[in-house]
């Protein structure tokens, strides 16, 4: 929710964005200095990452934002190169949880048809203890069955119902990132007057 002057918590708003800043004293702070891919395929730094991905968290779902990069003034960068590098990063990372929540919505398929067969092999046996057999010692078989048969049905409906949301939340925002406009900003030092 935005606070009276329009901000967003700590995040200021310019045009209708919300603005996501972050100040660097070069470009290549913001990449991965391990990956040896070309520039506009690398991959960014973790922490720039975990910056940028919580900060859009943070200001949620429905509030444009634009990442603004403070640069001193003699910082070189391509600004069209800086911005298409961070938007295909976040593309790629939004098809991954494409695929992690594809991945994981087949596997919750597959847990269901086994949880299923698991739990009627379960009620059959039961049923047959139940009507075979009488006492104390066939009655806590046939309810520990049963019990067995829906703690197995567990993590098909954790997977179903609860494991995706998380992965589907996390495609949005990359989906929202890959669209967001980035702009390098120059900071201009003033050095000391004699």
């Amino acid at each position: 929710m935005a606070d009276r002057d329009g901000s967003y918590g700590i995040y200021r708003r310019e045009n209708g964005f919300v603005l996501i800043e972050v100040e660097l004293q070069r470009i290549e702070q913001l990449f991965n200095t391990l990956d040896p891919s070309p520039f506009r395929s690398r991959d960014l730094d973790d922490a720039a990452h975990d910056y940028i991905v919580g900060s859009a968290r943070e200001i949620g779902p429905g509030k444009p934002v634009k990442l603004i990069l403070h640069l001193p003034a003699d910082a070189p960068a391509d600004e069209a190169a800086v911005a298409e590098t961070i938007q295909h990063y976040f593309a790629v990372q939004a098809w991954n949880a494409r695929l992690r929540l594809l991945e994981r919505l087949r596997v919750g398929r597959q847990a269901l048809v086994i949880g299923l067969a698991f739990l009627g092999a379960c009620i059959a046996l039961r049923q047959v203890l139940l009507v075979n057999l009488s006492g104390t010692a066939p009655q806590i078989i046939a309810e520990g069955l049963l019990i067995c048969g829906w703690v197995a049905m567990w993590r098909p409906f954790d997977i179903m119902l609860y494991d995706w949301w998380p992965i589907h939340r996390d495609r949005r925002i990359y989906e929202k990132l890959a669209a967001m406009p980035v702009e390098l900003r120059r900071r201009i030092i003033h050095s000391p007057q004699a």
